[in-house]
C-alpha cells in the first residue's frame, strides 16, 4: 500500500482514511472493509502506531487511527461515524439494516466488539497490561496504555468478557444459519460481519501468507489463553474465512511500498 503523508493528505480533496501504517490494526483494518464493500476509493494517510502523530493531531484533534476525512468536512475518528459516512457516501449496498430491530440488534453487537470494554478494548488490554510491568516501559506502550485505561491487574477479568461476548456472538451466528443465512444479522451482509471478520484476526490471526503481519503482533494476537479458546467457536473463524472469501478479498493489503 502506498500511503500519503500527512501533508499531501491534508492537501488532498475527496476522502482520505488515516490508517496505522504496517501492521493490520482491527479498527483501521475495518474502516478498510467497509469501505471497499461500498466501492468507495479513499487515499491512505500514514499514521504510527504508539506515535505522537502531532500532524495528525493538528488536522483532526486527536493522534489516534482510523479517521475518516471527506472534503472540507469535519474528521470523523469514531468507527460508527465512518460506517454513516460509508453509507452517506455509497447508500447501496446497505450495511446497516432499515428494520429497527435488526439495527438496534445489530449495533449492540458491533459494540460489543469494538467498543469501550468489547473484544478489541480488551484483547488490546491483555497484550499492553504485561509491558507494563518492565522497568522501564516505552513511551509508546505508556501512550497506548494511557487510550486504553490500562492499570495492574484490569487484565485478570479480560478473558471471561471477551468469552461472554464470543458466546452470545456464536449463539447469534447458529441461529441464523439455523434459518438458512450465514450472516449475523438478517438476510445479507450488515457492517456487523465486516467488523467480526476484521477483530477476529485477535483471535485466530489469518495465516503470514495473506497477513504478514509483525512478529510482535502476531505472537500476542495468537496467545488467547485457554478461556477464550475455550468460547472461540469454530463457527465464527468459519464466518471469519467466508467473509474474506466471498466479500473482503486477500492478501490483506497493508504494508508499505518499497521505496523506489
Amino acid at each position: 500500500m502506498r500511503y500519503a503523508s500527512v501533508a499531501e493528505g491534508r492537501a488532498a480533496e475527496g476522502l482520505r482514511l488515516v490508517l496505522t501504517a504496517d501492521v493490520p490494526g482491527p479498527w483501521g483494518e475495518a474502516a478498510k472493509y467497509i469501505l471497499g464493500f461500498k466501492g468507495l476509493s479513499y487515499l491512505p494517510v500514514a499514521q504510527l502506531g504508539g506515535g505522537e502523530n502531532t500532524e495528525i493531531q493538528e488536522w483532526t484533534g486527536q493522534a489516534g487511527a482510523p479517521v475518516a476525512v471527506w472534503n472540507d468536512e469535519q474528521p470523523r475518528s469514531e468507527s460508527i461515524d465512518i460506517l454513516y459516512l460509508a453509507e452517506r457516501l455509497a447508500p447501496e449496498p446497505r450495511l446497516i439494516p432499515e428494520d429497527v430491530e435488526q439495527r438496534v440488534r445489530m449495533f449492540g453487537l458491533i459494540r460489543e466488539v469494538i467498543g469501550r470494554r468489547g473484544i478489541g478494548w480488551e484483547r488490546r488490554i491483555m497484550m499492553i497490561e504485561p509491558l507494563l510491568s518492565q522497568p522501564e516501559p516505552p513511551p509508546h506502550i505508556l501512550r497506548l496504555a494511557e487510550r486504553y485505561g490500562c492499570r495492574p491487574g484490569l487484565a485478570a477479568g479480560a478473558p471471561g468478557r471477551v468469552s461472554a461476548i464470543l458466546r452470545e456472538l456464536s449463539s447469534t451466528l447458529r441461529a441464523q444459519q439455523a434459518r438458512g443465512v450465514p450472516y449475523f444479522i438478517g438476510d445479507g451482509v450488515s457492517a456487523l460481519d465486516l467488523y467480526w471478520a476484521s477483530f477476529a484476526n485477535m483471535l485466530k490471526p489469518l495465516p503470514p501468507e495473506v497477513c504478514p503481519m509483525p512478529a510482535f503482533m502476531r505472537v500476542p494476537y495468537t496467545d488467547i489463553g485457554p478461556v477464550i479458546a475455550a468460547a472461540l467457536d469454530p463457527l465464527l473463524i468459519e464466518h471469519r474465512d467466508m467473509m474474506f472469501s466471498e466479500h473482503i478479498g486477500l492478501p490483506l493489503d497493508f504494508l508499505s511500498d518499497p521505496v523506489a
